[in-house]
């Protein structure tokens, strides 16, 4: 089942989904949009044992300003030995993902349930 984001600006939303929290990126992830953003990760990216999913399938347009956000988050994530997880779909954006590396370091996945399968990889060591 899932449920309707609580928007936290206009770019990101937040719902729970199988005990992760889901942080879904919406519209253009530009350096303005990272601005309003980044205090809203970190809050839920500080916490202990933290278990996250980026959905980015909503986002249109993603630039390096959002990839920034994306290895930060994973960093402090993996530091305080939580899980992070990728949802992404946009040929682009993957594509982007491929060519930066920051797709080994963050698998990208299909969609929700194929990123939390036992066999879904999620982001490795720092």
């Amino acid at each position: 089942m899932r449920h309707e984001p609580v928007p936290l600006t206009r770019q990101l939303g937040m719902y729970t989904y199988r005990g992760h929290t889901v942080l879904e990126f919406r519209g253009e992830i530009d350096i303005v949009a990272a601005t309003e953003i980044g205090p809203f990760l970190d809050r839920v990216t500080g916490r202990a044992g933290a278990r996250v999913v980026f959905d980015l399938r909503p986002a249109e347009f993603f630039d390096c300003s959002g990839l920034r956000l994306l290895y930060r988050a994973r960093v402090r994530v993996l530091e305080r030995g939580g899980q992070l997880h990728l949802v992404c779909t946009h040929p682009l954006t993957l594509r982007v993902f491929r060519v930066t590396g920051l797709a080994r370091l963050l698998p990208p996945h299909p969609d929700l349930d194929a990123a939390l399968a036992p066999s879904g990889a999620a982001s490795g060591s720092l």
